[in-house]
């Protein structure tokens, strides 16, 4: 069995910025995907990025792009997504999940693994 337990999110000002952290235990991850996906409130949930465990490869939404960087510590089995320059469209819930064939998919039916979520509110 495998748990992921967001942590991190929080209320903060456009412009701002939030790490989110995403801790991982129960299995090794040394080829898992990992992703971050988000869900505001009456639409669905939607890929924001995405990384190897071996962070070797990333990927993003191209609405998040040159704003978000994921990034991966192995020996804490955490992963990361530093979020900068926050915008009042970037408020969601937003989750963590794991994908046992190492890929990073877009899809969020395709990961097997989810946290329970964390509340980011940007305020205008």
């Amino acid at each position: 069995q495998v748990q992921l337990v967001e942590s991190g999110g929080g209320l903060v000002q456009a412009g701002g910025s939030l790490r989110l952290s995403c801790a991982a235990s129960g299995r090794t991850f040394s080829r898992y995907g990992m992703g971050w996906f988000r869900q505001a409130p009456g639409k669905e949930r939607e890929f924001v990025a995405g990384i190897s465990w071996s962070g070797g490869n990333t990927r993003y939404a191209d609405s998040v792009k040159g704003r978000f960087t994921i990034s991966s510590d192995n020996a804490k089995n955490t992963v990361y997504l530093q979020m900068n320059s926050l915008k009042p469209e970037d408020t969601a819930v937003y989750y963590c999940a794991a994908d046992t064939s190492g890929f990073i998919y877009l899809a969020a039916t395709l990961y097997d693994y989810w946290g329970q979520g964390t509340q980011v509110t940007v305020s205008s």
